[in-house]
């Protein structure tokens, strides 16, 4: 089992940034691929950004590509996504993801989530 609790979610003005944080217990972290998805209110969960392993391998979304940076730290059991230049769509509720398999943008292939937390963009 793992354990997944984001952090970080908050209020910011368009052009702004925040930076959220997911903290991972109950197995070896650096064996979990891991993830960031999103959902907001009335639309379908959507894939935000992925990291391998070992952070040799990382993928964006089109609409997040250039503004934020998923990063991990295996020794802490934390993954990161640093959100730089938001926009009021990326208002959502965010989710960390962790899979026992690969570092991929299919939510599907992710075993364990965290609870989420939100994020609000104001124009």
């Amino acid at each position: 089992q793992v354990q997944l609790v984001e952090s970080g979610g908050g209020l910011a003005q368009a052009g702004g940034s925040l930076r959220l944080s997911c903290a991972a217990s109950g197995r070896t972290f650096s064996s979990l691929a891991l993830g960031w998805f999103r959902q907001a209110p009335g639309k379908e969960r959507e894939f935000v950004a992925t990291i391998s392993r070992s952070s040799s391998y990382r993928y964006y979304h089109d609409s997040v590509n250039g503004r934020f940076t998923i990063s991990r730290d295996n020794a802490k059991n934390t993954v990161a996504l640093q959100m730089n230049s938001l926009k009021p769509e990326d208002t959502a509720t965010y989710y960390c993801a962790a899979s026992t398999t690969l570092a991929t943008m299919r939510g599907a292939s992710y075993e364990y989530w965290g609870q989420g937390t939100q994020v609000t963009i104001s124009s």
